[in-house]
């Protein structure tokens, strides 16, 4: 109880990512002139402090600097209000070796068609095509990817972090502070012709057959020049999707290396990148899915307040076993300092499962944006599992402290 009402003080405290964006702004055809080539990277670290215990036996877990992760951006102007994106990992957890995150075409106007009815609905409609992270929900606005940690003010992710790359279209819609979106996608990470297995042989896949589509409506508006509110929901359907990735699409890996990992007496116990998901929980790989996020944001002056709740249902993708999850996060945020270059919160983060497992995790810290591209973190995390007898015992978590430093530009 006195652990809850010191936190939830922290959160009533809060700190604000400056700026926050969630979808990106329409472009203005009128400021294109030329080609235009833009190259960005992101660079982050962390030393890691943590450790972890379990009824059962787990790996001894060190304190050190962990693998340093990388992204290289290319973002090109191809035509008035027409860009393309790509993205590749240079260095993640998961692969130490360069490898494309994903791509994608951005179109606010169409030039190839000049005609001004054509033009008056693009005035309200942005279009976006390619193997992209899935705009579902407003969570994955705020999450570290790989190298990129800038939008985050914390250094873990999600316990249930719905987040994956895959083929996918979305239209977007915006006017008045209103959003409407629609999208469809092959809601797999590594999209495929054919499967085999030892139970059933080969199998066909036909991508029509197994598309998946989400949507999002919401309202994101500036009340005054200090008050900023957004509220969405979101919602994501499969019903016959063979390796379904929404819950298992992060290929980087989580931030928190080698936590919670039992002994086997097999060298994968030590490879960072044997479990990458370590300090997640959630349904993994999935055929049918149906889930649903509702997400509230409120920014005034240096407070911020950022919630999640989420509920999914579905049948798993290797087992065909039935499933349910529900997930609630509130972070409360706050900047200062003459140029609110420094910043300190919390967030309370738990998931919980139809078998009476749950897992929460407190991450409370600051840090301190030395340049705008520049910054510092330093973050105390705690996360207990209840339930999880066979796998842990009665006792098991992780806690400890967290640094990450990281540049991007």
């Amino acid at each position: 109880m006195k652990k809850t009402i010191i936190i939830a003080g922290l959160i009533l405290l809060g700190m604000q990512v400056s700026g926050q964006e969630f979808e990106l702004p329409q472009l203005d055809g009128e400021e294109f002139e030329k080609l235009d080539v833009q190259v960005g990277a992101d660079f982050a670290l962390q030393y890691q402090m943590l450790n972890h215990q379990a009824d059962s036996l787990l790996i001894p877990l060190g304190k050190g600097v962990n693998l340093p992760t990388a992204n290289f951006t290319i973002d090109a102007g191809l035509a008035p209000g027409m860009r393309v994106n790509l993205t590749t990992y240079l260095s993640s957890r998961h692969h130490v070796e360069a490898w494309v995150k994903g791509g994608y075409l951005l179109i606010d106007e169409l030039p190839f068609l000049p005609y001004d009815g054509v033009d008056r609905v693009m005035d309200y409609l942005t279009l976006k095509v390619g193997v992209m992270e899935l705009n579902y929900g407003d969570a994955h606005f705020f999450r570290s990817d790989n190298g990129d940690v800038l939008s985050n003010p914390f250094i873990g992710n999600l316990v249930m972090d719905a987040f994956t790359t895959a083929p996918a279209m979305e239209v977007l819609f915006r006017a008045n502070g209103i959003l409407a979106m629609g999208g469809i996608t092959t809601g797999t990470l590594k999209p495929s012709l054919a499967g085999y297995s030892s139970f059933s042989g080969y199998t066909a896949y036909n991508a029509v057959d197994e598309l998946a589509f989400y949507w999002k409506g919401g309202y994101d508006k500036a009340i005054t020049g200090d008050l900023r509110i957004r509220a969405t929901v979101s919602g994501y359907h499969s019903s016959n999707n063979h390796f379904g990735s929404l819950y298992n699409g992060d290929r980087t890996g989580s931030r928190f290396y080698l936590v919670m990992k039992p002994q086997t007496g097999s060298p994968d116990d030590v490879d960072p990148a044997s479990s990458h998901n370590t300090g997640r929980w959630g349904p993994g790989f999935t055929d049918e899915l149906n889930a649903f996020m509702v997400n509230l944001f409120a920014t005034f002056h240096g407070l911020e307040v950022f919630g999640t709740y989420e509920t999914n249902s579905g049948t798993g993708a290797f087992s065909g076993a039935e499933f349910g999850f529900n997930q609630v996060a509130v972070s409360g945020l706050y900047r200062f300092g003459k140029k609110e270059q420094f910043f300190a919160g919390a967030e309370v983060n738990t998931v919980s499962n139809d078998s009476d497992r749950s897992v929460t995790r407190i991450e409370a810290g600051g840090g301190w944006f030395l340049t705008e591209n520049v910054v510092l973190k330093l973050d105390y995390i705690d996360q207990d599992y209840t339930g999880f007898i066979t796998d842990y015992g009665e006792n098991a978590g992780f806690d400890g402290m967290m640094f990450e430093a990281a540049i991007s530009f």
